[in-house]
């Protein structure tokens, strides 16, 4: 993420600052930071004076970081709802440029922290692998489920309207944890953890963050499962550290991966044709085109593999 924020510097520093806003508030969240600290934060980053309503509070921190007495000014703006209130910037005069995006950072930690205090607190310890089991055990009874049921972990992106779930900090960035055991419903984006005892749900937690990452917009749900062998491999990845493979594969247009992908998929370069609407002849040069570019066959038996391992780990890179 540091590395993509230094790109984009160059070239667009308006979505640079956006991307440090974002890490700065998960880094906050990360470091188990509070909310009258994230408020400072926000402040700080606007220059505006930030405050909260929590319940029967209301919280206002100034952009030096002192406290702002009395209630919320009846103009402010802008406001973000969060489950026990709302947040918000005071702004005098026109907002600037990452105002929005402060307030829905701030609106989504703030949301994350006090969740931690509420009875739903307990989806966070029992999916916490570092939590002692006493506690997993405790949380579990809090939720009402008994150790040896068969349970799983499910995740979904932070702007997810899944019923019972809470926002969770995740070397990913934050994303929302929902418990299923077997009535969960799901739609939209999702990454669904492998099925186990209800005690292990820590264990389904990290295959479910890892599903969700490798979810785009052809494969919208990923079971963990589905997975099989190549959950090790993507454990074990580190996109810092891309293969040649992922590259290359990161560095073709949407049109060429979309070519690449019917490739790989379909039966024959004829039927390869027919799904993309172009002429044989075409996609046979097509074929041979990218086979130079990427170093390997894609319509190879190995050749498939490697690039079905590319895609995994390329999507498993991107943004959650």
């Amino acid at each position: 993420m540091q590395e993509l924020v230094g790109r984009l510097t160059a070239l667009d520093p308006e979505a640079s600052e956006s991307l440090k806003v974002i890490t700065y508030f998960d880094a906050l969240v990360g470091g188990g930071a509070s909310t009258e600290a994230l408020l400072r934060a926000a402040a700080a980053l606007s220059g505006a004076t930030a405050g909260a309503t929590i319940g029967d509070r209301t919280l206002r921190r100034d952009p030096s970081g002192r406290h702002v007495e009395g209630d919320r000014p009846m103009r402010v703006g802008p406001v973000r709802p969060i489950p026990t209130g709302e947040v918000w910037l005071e702004r005098e005069g026109e907002p600037h440029a990452n105002d929005e995006m402060v307030v829905e950072r701030l609106a989504l930690a703030t949301e994350l922290v006090e969740s931690r205090h509420r009875p739903d607190a307990a989806i966070h310890v029992a999916i916490d692998h570092e939590r002692p089991s006493a506690d997993r055990l405790a949380a579990l009874a809090r939720l009402r489920l008994d150790p040896g049921t068969r349970a799983r972990a499910i995740a979904v992106p932070l702007d997810s309207d899944a019923p019972a779930s809470v926002p969770v900090a995740t070397g990913a960035g934050m994303v929302r944890a929902v418990i299923d055991d077997g009535s969960a419903i799901v739609s939209g984006r999702a990454g669904l953890g492998m099925w186990g005892r209800a005690d292990a749900l820590a264990d389904s937690w990290r295959t479910a963050v890892i599903a969700l990452r490798v979810t785009d917009g052809r494969h919208p749900i990923v079971d963990a499962t589905d997975l099989g062998a190549m959950l090790l491999m993507a454990e074990a990845y580190d996109p810092a550290a891309a293969p040649h493979d992922v590259r290359m594969l990161a560095g073709l247009d949407a049109r060429s991966r979309e070519v690449l992908t019917a490739l790989v998929e379909a039966e024959s370069l004829r039927a390869a044709s027919a799904a993309l609407g172009m002429h044989h002849s075409s996609v046979q040069a097509r074929h041979e085109s990218l086979t130079g570019e990427l170093g390997y066959d894609p319509r190879s038996p190995l050749g498939r593999a490697r690039y079905v391992a590319a895609d995994l780990l390329l999507r498993l890179g991107e943004p959650t």
